[in-house]
Formats: C-alpha cells, sequence, structure tokens
C-alpha cells in the first residue's frame, strides 16, 4: 500500500498527516520540530511512503537534509502555490488539518516541488547574508554619527574610512557630552568594520578558490561578490532546461495579465532571491557606466538605453548578464566580448 504523508511545520511541533492511496487517513500525529525525532517517527512507515512533502520555510532545509539521508522521499513544496491550495479547503485552520491537506496535495500531484541548496551553498549564502548584515549596518551608524552631527551645524564632507574616526572626534570635541555620547559609537563601528573586513577577506579567498566563480568574473563588470552570489543561488545550473529561465527566476521578467480581450505587461516581477536580483543590477549598473572596453553586450544595452532610457536597459541588461552567466557556467566557457562591427 502506498502513502503519503504532509509535515505542517512550526516552529516547536509538527503536525504529521498520513494518507493511504485511496485518501483515508493511515495515522496523524504531532511531535517536536527536531529533524531526528520526525526521522526516526516516518521510518516505521518508511516501506510504504512513496512521497513526503513539507513547506519550503526557514526550517524547511534542515528537515529536509535530515529526511533524505535515511533515505526517505521527501520533497519541498513551493509555499504560495500550498497556501492557495490551502485556502481552497472547506475546513478550519488547524495544524491538522494543514498537514491533511498537504498530504492530500501530495498524493494527487497538486504540487510545485522547490528545489534545496546544497549544504555548501547554504553556508556560503550565510556568509553573504552576514557579511550584508555587517555593512548595512556599519552604513546606519556612519549616517546617524553624520546626522547627530548636523544638528550642531557640523558638517562631516567627504572622508576616507580611515579618517571618518578622527573627523568625527574632531567635530563632537566642541562639547564634552556630545564627545562622550559619540565615542561608543566610534568603537561599535571600529569593531563592525573589523568583523566586516574579515567576512570580505574570507569571501575573497573562496572566491578565488572556486573555479566557476573565476569563470563567472570574466564577463565585465561581475565581481568577486556578484559571482559568489550568482553561484550561490543558482547552485545547480542542471535544474534550469533552459538558459532564459533564470531571467524569470530572479524575477527580471515582465508580470504579464492576461484574459480574454484584456492582456497587458507590467513592470518586472522581482520574485525570487532579492540579494542576487540586487546584484545583477549592480554589476549592469557597472556594465553600462564604468567598463569602457567594447563588448556586443555592452553595445546592445547602449543601443537599448538610447532606444527605451537609461532604467529599462539596465532591468534588461541585467537580465540578459543573467542568463549568459549560466550559459557560460554549463558550457564552462569565458565571456565573449565579440568583434565590432567594420565602419
Amino acid at each position: 500500500m502506498k502513502c503519503y504523508a504532509g509535515l505542517d511545520v512550526s516552529l516547536n511541533e509538527t503536525s504529521i498527516s498520513i494518507l493511504a492511496d485511496d485518501g483515508t487517513i493511515v495515522r496523524e500525529f504531532k511531535i517536536a520540530t527536531d529533524g531526528k525525532a520526525i526521522r526516526s517517527a516516518l521510518m516505521s512507515q518508511a516501506d510504504c511512503l512513496e512521497r513526503i512533502g513539507l513547506e519550503a520555510g526557514p526550517l524547511s532545509q534542515h528537515l529536509y537534509s535530515c529526511l533524505a539521508e535515511a533515505g526517505l522521499p521527501a520533497i519541498c513544496v513551493e509555499t504560495r502555490h500550498m497556501a492557495a491550495a490551502l485556502r481552497a479547503q472547506t475546513v478550519n485552520k488547524t495544524d491538522r488539518n494543514d498537514a491533511r491537506g498537504i498530504a492530500q496535495m501530495i498524493r494527487v500531484g497538486l504540487y510545485k516541488v522547490v528545489h534545496v541548496k546544497t549544504e555548501r551553498s547554504q553556508r556560503l549564502k550565510a556568509l553573504l547574508t552576514l557579511r550584508k548584515v555587517l555593512k548595512s549596518k556599519l552604513l546606519d551608524i556612519e549616517a546617524d554619527l553624520r546626522g547627530v552631527l548636523k544638528n550642531f551645524g557640523l558638517k562631516l564632507g567627504k572622508v576616507s574610512v580611515r579618517t571618518f574616526e578622527g573627523r568625527v572626534r574632531e567635530l563632537a570635541a566642541f562639547d564634552p557630552l556630545i564627545a562622550a555620547v559619540v565615542e561608543p559609537v566610534l568603537r561599535a563601528r571600529r569593531a563592525l568594520r573589523e568583523h566586516y573586513n574579515e567576512r570580505h577577506t574570507m569571501l575573497l579567498r573562496i572566491v578565488r578558490d572556486d573555479p566557476v566563480c573565476r569563470r563567472l568574473m570574466t564577463m565585465p563588470g561581475v565581481g568577486a561578490v556578484v559571482a559568489l552570489t550568482y553561484r550561490v543561488t543558482i547552485d545547480v545550473p542542471s535544474r534550469f532546461a533552459k538558459s532564459r529561465n533564470v531571467g524569470a527566476h530572479v524575477g527580471l521578467t515582465p508580470r504579464r495579465y492576461q484574459s480574454g480581450e484584456v492582456d497587458w505587461s507590467g513592470r518586472v516581477s522581482k520574485e525570487g532571491d532579492t540579494l542576487l536580483r540586487a546584484s545583477l543590477y549592480e554589476a549592469a549598473q557597472v556594465l553600462l557606466s564604468r567598463v569602457t572596453r567594447w563588448s556586443s553586450l555592452r553595445s546592445w544595452a547602449i543601443r537599448l538605453a538610447r532606444k527605451r532610457g537609461r532604467r529599462k536597459a539596465v532591468v534588461a541588461l541585467a537580465r540578459r548578464m543573467a542568463v549568459i552567466l549560466h550559459r557560460m557556467w554549463v558550457n564552462e566557457t569565458d565571456f565573449q566580448w565579440g568583434v565590432p562591427a567594420a565602419q
């Protein structure tokens, strides 16, 4: 007898519902949200379990890994698709009903599988995320210090990373209270700067030893951070049947609504990984405004900017860069600059 399990995961407890192939309930129970505990509970049904479904979420990667290591047929399901299907149920919303609904969707095949990143990509994503957090907090502190000094008519002006601290102390020296308040903030900024530099150095070492990142960096505008962000987010390039699908995955393709006589295209969807989308946009800005060497890609973007405007050209260029980077990765080839047309 084939069985299908649905897991409704919460922070402390997970509701599990196991249905038979004909939809009858085999077993329903709650258990602590712990990978080993859930794995042990499901192993008793391992011989008949055809699929185990759980929603993609903060804990799903860990739980999926625990189940997959034991050879259990676990899959992660797209959250919004699952939520829309569960709302269609004519039952009260409870953890038990949600788990039963997930199991029912898994049984009938009404689900969309989400790719679960490899363990290495998950670790590198943590590095990228926390590096960004440190940088964001560092910039917030510097902006707040500038704002405090402006209240007293003191303008910090243009300063370098090294001269920032001395300049703030110099301006704050006019009042002992302000100097005393500013000092611990400067120490916090110095600590954040040191930790940020350590994380950035770690990132550079990883990129230097990664052949995929080095290949991606042959494209103009793509630096170490963009290359690693792209590599971590895409993770396994073979999961995209066509390179052009990467643009939609990152959220750089226009929205479209078509029904009857209505058919319109809107702005880009902004779905997918926000960090990668922002990185590609910045890389496109660099390629269009700072790179001076001719390439067919930059030439195309310049023509588009003259025709449709710079902002749309940058978004279109970011989408095309995402597609080309995927093809470079799959084909194991460096960026092709192209040959200028004869005048």
